[in-house]
């Protein structure tokens, strides 16, 4: 079979039930939606952290967690790392290509040098509109530097409060033109290419999108936060201080203006997408091209009296779109089960440009046997956070919080651990979706509970024996304190 051309499509912090192929009916998503047609839907897809760094890096090293060492929004990728990508290029003479958002690595980092097993031939980043602006890598920037001058001195001057993007400016378009123009020079290459366009968009401050995308949102539709009566010490402190602030300083209206921006952001994106996929079926490519769309993880937009992503393990953080699209390969207009993971997505790729996954990333699943078959391997879906994410002061939570998850297709259970404290919440996915009614210690449910602690147990165990445990990990704790429970 010939070796596939790859396109990949990400967005920022968007939440599985965003997309009209998932159920939205407030958000108009009609390219997406079109995608997930022609391919499959994985209904299940679940990150492997919540926050963008070390979710990114086991997407493209196809690794979990504790095996590439990036725990936390500001950690960095090893260079001795190498994404899936690099290996594309070296192995299988793709042709591969950035366009917007990496972040495998800190900001910092990325805004002075370049991951040096990254893969990509061309390498036009840019982490977010106005952050690393004079980094020599921002493509964003030297765009808007050739075509919209006036608006780049205004984006640099006002940073995020420059507000409402114009149509012809914003980074989500820049990437899609990048991506069309790079799309249309593949007809005339003989080698396959792997192109990722990388949005940064739905991602807070919510405010970037173009005016003229609010008239496509139906605000008589935008949902109510689902409500949360009692959470665990990690969730509330959360909910004192994420740093978006703290929920109770946010009226109704404001979480309506807010859940309204996100939506507009994404009804924006999808426009992008289109245009892109439309591209892809000029070119003549369509055909032999794997499309992969998802997010990073998602946002809880006041759910659970919950902003952006953080300790708590509640689907809309944790739960994302997946969708894959490849003629002939992946059954069409199918939905799957199956427990997908954001790692999957290395072994997918290096499994269609027919590579060897298992030497690479083991625990890493092709996406596209997975839903010819509609089941993965795993028997549980595991998320971690280790102090990941920021709070309202922009530094790491003291003390630390801790958390990790573990559900299969219809239960999910998370343990919390914060000092000496730890909790656990268990939920019925299928008669609970909104995740309101904690079932841990119900003796009705008492086996899944201990087939999903055993699970949390087996990672951490993992984690322990990982070649670079971060210093002063209080997890050799809290699995000591999980193996008590199970005793």
């Amino acid at each position: 079979m010939k070796r596939p051309n790859i396109l990949m499509i990400m967005t920022d912090q968007q939440r599985r039930d965003t997309l009209g192929a998932y159920g939205c009916d407030w958000i108009p998503t009609p390219n997406l939606d079109r995608l997930a047609a022609s391919g499959t839907a994985f209904t299940r897809a679940t990150v492997d952290n919540p926050i963008c760094t070390p979710s990114r890096a086991s997407i493209f090293t196809g690794k979990m967690v504790p095996d590439h060492s990036v725990y936390r929004v500001h950690d960095n990728l090893p260079d001795e790392e190498v994404l899936f990508t690099e290996r594309l290029r070296l192995e299988a003479g793709y042709r591969t290509a950035l366009f917007g958002k990496l972040h495998v690595s800190s900001r910092l980092a990325e805004e002075r040098r370049r991951h040096p097993n990254d893969g990509f031939e061309i390498y036009e980043w840019c982490l977010e509109p106005s952050v690393g602006m004079d980094s020599r890598f921002n493509g964003y920037v030297a765009w808007l530097r050739a075509n919209a001058p006036d608006f780049l001195a205004a984006l640099k001057a006002s940073k995020r409060s420059e507000l409402h993007h114009p149509e012809a400016v914003h980074m989500s378009k820049w990437a899609a033109d990048r991506t069309i123009d790079f799309i249309t020079g593949a007809r005339d290459d003989d080698r396959p290419f792997f192109c990722l366009m990388s949005l940064f968009d739905p991602h807070d401050p919510y405010q970037d999108h173009p005016l003229s995308m609010r008239p496509l949102i139906d605000e008589a539709r935008i949902p109510a936060p689902i409500a949360r009566p009692a959470a665990p010490d990690c969730v509330r402190r959360e909910q004192e201080g994420s740093y978006l602030g703290r929920s109770a300083d946010f009226t109704a209206a404001e979480v309506r203006q807010i859940r309204l921006g996100y939506a507009a952001s994404i009804a924006f994106a999808d426009q992008q997408i289109g245009r892109v996929l439309d591209a892809l079926d000029q070119a003549g490519l369509a055909e032999n091209t794997l499309v992969i769309f998802m997010s990073d993880h998602g946002d809880q937009l006041g759910d659970h009296g919950l902003f952006v992503k953080g300790v708590a393990l509640y689907e809309p953080t944790v739960g994302v779109p997946l969708l894959l699209r490849w003629p002939g390969q992946v059954p069409s207009g199918a939905q799957c089960g199956a427990l997908a993971q954001g790692r999957d997505i290395a072994a997918t790729c290096l499994a269609a440009a027919g590579l060897d996954t298992a030497a690479y990333c083991p625990d890493s699943e092709d996406l596209a046997a997975m839903a010819q078959r509609g089941k993965a391997t795993r028997q549980a879906a595991i998320c971690a956070y280790r102090n990941s994410g920021v709070d309202n002061r922009g530094q790491f939570w003291d003390p630390p919080m801790l958390s990790t998850m573990a559900r299969n297709e219809r239960f999910k259970l998370t343990l919390y651990a914060s000092g000496a404290k730890t909790e656990v919440e268990l939920f019925d996915l299928e008669s609970d979706p909104g995740e309101q009614h904690n079932i841990t210690g119900d003796i009705a449910y008492a086996d899944i509970e201990r087939f999903l602690m055993t699970e949390i147990a087996h990672f951490l165990q993992k984690e322990i024996m990982a070649r670079r445990p971060r210093a002063g990990s209080s997890i050799p704790d809290v699995k000591q304190r999980l193996m008590n429970k199970l005793k």
